[in-house]
């Protein structure tokens, strides 16, 4: 039987002595994946990565006899890292994570940054700690604190892939490549959720999916004086708000088409209000809202519901508009929008991203041929995958015609991986 205090002493020293020193390096090497970094093979960084991540579990494997890792790499793509780890009996585990990064951002306060690793009362701080470096750290320190024990485990299998924030498009071709060492897994655990808190041991139950792409509007070829044009060009921040108002109703948050709403299982609203009664305010307490500001809602179980079940509209990005204290009397050529719309779990991932149009309607403004156009990607949760992940498959980009739809295009693909945690 596990001796629990024997085990949060070993991992509690494993991860003070090595881990978290480690994730400070890991921190520090900016290797975005590639969506963001698009020369990343040349940069050199997830290569980096890999050899430290590499490095550290070389030096571990010795502890779990028979453990073999090796760095896979398939011809242009991302590398993976796969570690075999035998147990007694037939069952396999297979442990998931990643460790490629999102981008910089802003928003970092004074001190803190995306490389510059901190801990500040027991938190680290920094790009990809969390998300997910902590992974494969997490998993072999687990498994190592059972060997120190003499406690049986099953077969596990670790994959660390290097795409996930891009859509996990390489994983497909890793999980055939690796099909026949994978086997049948009777257990698949992934390392890249969360937790409501650390009081009580939470599963992973409901994860949204995610359509993303970028709506464009150009309504001239170059910025004219605002004096002169305004009343007679139209403004694309307008036609883009109009747009945006057809997607999500602005006063309630609501996204508006009803073929993107599931119905959501009995239980899982069960579970919800069960994670609601648990977590009480911090469901919304542990976001920094600026003072006055509020949720969507005081009921707390249709807060959960909304981040795990129904599809929620963010504007991500924004591009075409000037800082303000740049901003002299030009009305702008274009405004440009990155926008991330979470999808519900059971929803039909290729019929959502094929059928995700924002109708252009018959407006004036919006009678001109090639005016609004929009790319982008989907990612999906639509059912379990069998044998291995959806392929990624890549789609022309569409130009609106008149009385068209601007539609999110791009690649197609299913997710199973990443989402809400409750």
């Amino acid at each position: 039987m596990i001796d629990i205090e024997k085990t949060k002493k070993f991992v509690d020293q494993c991860w003070g002595d090595e881990i978290v020193p480690t994730l400070f390096e890991y921190i520090r090497i900016p290797n975005k994946s590639p969506s963001f970094d698009p020369d990343w093979a040349a940069h050199g960084y997830m290569d980096e990565a890999v050899a430290l991540f590499e490095r550290w579990a070389q030096a571990k494997l010795p502890a779990l006899p028979g453990a073999a890792l090796e760095v896979v790499r398939l011809p242009g793509r991302t590398p993976v890292i796969f570690i075999d780890v035998p147990g007694p009996g037939e069952d396999t585990v297979l442990l998931y994570g990643h460790l490629d990064k999102q981008p910089e951002m802003t928003g970092w306060a004074e001190g803190y940054g995306p490389w510059i690793p901190r801990l500040d009362n027991d938190k680290l701080y920094g790009r990809g700690g969390a998300d997910d470096g902590y992974a494969m750290f997490g998993a072999l320190s687990a498994l190592m604190s059972l060997r120190e024990q003499g406690l049986p485990y099953a077969r596990c299998s670790l994959l660390i892939e290097a795409c996930e924030e891009s859509g996990s498009y390489d994983l497909p071709y890793y999980v055939d490549h690796l099909a026949e060492r994978l086997g049948s897994p009777s257990l698949v655990v992934c390392l890249d959720s969360g937790c409501g808190n650390y009081d009580q041991l939470w599963l992973t139950t409901s994860l949204r999916g995610m359509a993303s792409g970028t709506l464009t509007v150009q309504v001239l070829e170059e910025g004219v004086h605002s004096g002169d044009a305004s009343g007679i060009v139209p403004s694309s921040f307008r036609i883009l708000r109009l747009l945006l108002s057809r997607l999500e109703d602005e006063r309630t948050g609501a996204v508006r088409p009803a073929e993107l709403y599931v119905q959501v299982p009995p239980e899982r609203v069960t579970q919800a209000r069960r994670a609601a009664a648990a977590l009480g305010n911090t469901v919304y307490s542990k976001f920094p809202f600026v003072p006055s500001m509020s949720p969507m809602t005081d009921d707390l179980t249709e807060l959960v519901l909304n981040r795990t079940w129904r599809p929620q509209l963010a504007v991500t990005g924004i591009d075409g508009l000037p800082p303000p204290i740049n901003a002299g009397n030009v009305l702008l050529p274009s405004t440009i929008a990155k926008l991330s719309l979470r999808l519900p779990p059971t929803l039909d991932a290729e019929a959502a991203g094929t059928g995700l149009r924002i109708p252009v309607g018959e407006e004036p403004a919006l009678r001109s041929s090639g005016g609004v156009q929009g790319r982008g990607e989907r990612r999906g949760l639509e059912r379990p995958c069998p044998g291995a992940l959806a392929r990624a498959v890549a789609c022309p980009q569409l130009r609106t015609r008149p009385r068209g739809a601007a539609r999110l295009h791009g690649r197609r693909r299913q997710h199973s991986v990443h989402g809400d945690a409750w």
